[in-house]
Order: C-alpha cells, then sequence, then structure tokens
C-alpha cells in the first residue's frame, strides 16, 4: 500500500477487522495545504512519487529546481500527520499507569521542556509528553512566521534548526510505539505500513541530516531490519 493509501487506512478508521480508532485527545485532523500554493504542488508531487512505487531513498530527494525549505515544511507537516495517526491506534493502551515515563525501554527517557510551561527538562507520562509534543508541533506549523504559506514571507534563518527539533521530537514517538506498544501495531494488521511510513521518515532525515545519529541510536537494530533497500 502506498503512503497516501496508508493515510487513508487510518483516517477511515480501517485499522483491522471490527476495529476503529478511538478518539484521543492526542489524536487531531491531518493538517493541509492550501490549494494553489507552491507547498501544495511539492505535495502532490511527493505523493505522486510515493504512488509510483519509486525507491523511497530516492523519493525522498529533493526534485530539481525546488526551494529546499519549502520540500523540508512539506515533509514536516506529512510526518506530523501520518505520526499522529500511528499514534492515534496506540493511544487507548498508552496511559499514565501503563506507560508512566517517556521512554523507549530502560536505557532512554525522554524529558519535556518547551520554555514556556516546562522551562526545565521535565518528566512526563509518556501520554502527556505525546501530547504536548503534539500540541507544540501543530502550534509550530500554524505559525505564518515560522512556516510561511506565501513565497512572499521569507522563511525564519532558524527554520532547519527547529525542523530538526521536530523531527527529533517526532521520532520519539516512533521510539515509544515500536518498543512499547508494537504488539498492538501488529494486532490490527497495520506493521508494514507502519514500517513504510517509518522507512520514508528515517530516509528523508538521512537525506538532509535532520535527526543526530545518537537520536537515531533507540531504533538502530530495527532500522538495520527495516531500512534494507
Amino acid at each position: 500500500m502506498a503512503l497516501n493509501g496508508f493515510l487513508e487506512f487510518f483516517q477511515k478508521g480501517k485499522v483491522g477487522p471490527g476495529l476503529h480508532l478511538r478518539s484521543h485527545n492526542t489524536f487531531r485532523p491531518k493538517k493541509r495545504f492550501t490549494q494553489g500554493t507552491i507547498r501544495y504542488s511539492l505535495h502532490k508531487q511527493a505523493q505522486a512519487s510515493l504512488q509510483s512505487g519509486i525507491n523511497l531513498r530516492q523519493v525522498v530527494k529533493l526534485p530539481e529546481g525546488e526551494n529546499l525549505n519549502d520540500w523540508i515544511a512539506v515533509h514536516v507537516v506529512d510526518f506530523f500527520n501520518r505520526i499522529n495517526l500511528i499514534y492515534g491506534t496506540v493511544s487507548e493502551y498508552c496511559n499514565e499507569t501503563t506507560c508512566p515515563t517517556m521512554s523507549g525501554g530502560p536505557r532512554y527517557e525522554y524529558l519535556w521542556a518547551d520554555g514556556e510551561n516546562f522551562k526545565k527538562p521535565t518528566p512526563l507520562p509518556a501520554p502527556k509528553y505525546i501530547e504536548y509534543l503534539m500540541d507544540w508541533t501543530e502550534s509550530q506549523i500554524n505559525n505564518e512566521c515560522v512556516f510561511p504559506v506565501t513565497t512572499d514571507v521569507p522563511f525564519p534563518k532558524t527554520f532547519i534548526n527547529l525542523c530538526r527539533k521536530i523531527l527529533t521530537r517526532l521520532f520519539r514517538v516512533f521510539v515509544h510505539v515500536y518498543i512499547h506498544h508494537f504488539d498492538r501495531i501488529v494486532s490490527i494488521g497495520a506493521e508494514a505500513h507502519v514500517n513504510t511510513c517509518y522507512k520514508h521518515f528515517y530516509y528523508f532525515v538521512q537525506e538532509f541530516d535532520l535527526v543526530s545519529a545518537k537520536e537515531l541510536e533507540p531504533l538502530s537494530e530495527m532500522t538495520t531490519h527495516v531500512c534494507k533497500d
């Protein structure tokens, strides 16, 4: 199934025989691009490439003549949508009792800080961490000074670094889902789709050096297994 089909698969609640997505405060509507904009065109171009069956390593490459910031912005929004949907499928099993820390196994624990409500890195239960993460990411994406929607508004100089932070934090949701909730993903028949989404994410951040090797370490063994092509 192509990745746009993967999105429809989750959005329609088709997550296995007789199973449907349960509403959760972290699960939110898909963010969309405004029709007629460069960002919309790039989004459609990327989706067409995914549908064509081109190797994912090739799909993530910057199209000739296109602006790198636009290309990264499109993917940040798309990955936000996809990862939010993936977490929505396991959220009813992720609570303060089952997941009292935002962790990826015993070796990795993530602390939340946003410079406003949490000025210092703070330990949180996984669902609360992910709720703050999704709210924070959504606020960045919706800020037109940071993610401009027209070409007459320039990207800020801090744009790439902000995208690194967003993608690094979104990667931590992959870590938590794979290590603590993958049995749920398998039980609803979504393993192949989540793996494809992860491969797409991994190849993209590798192509543009957007997530450090240290941050990628918790899933290194799984990445070696899944990202073979």
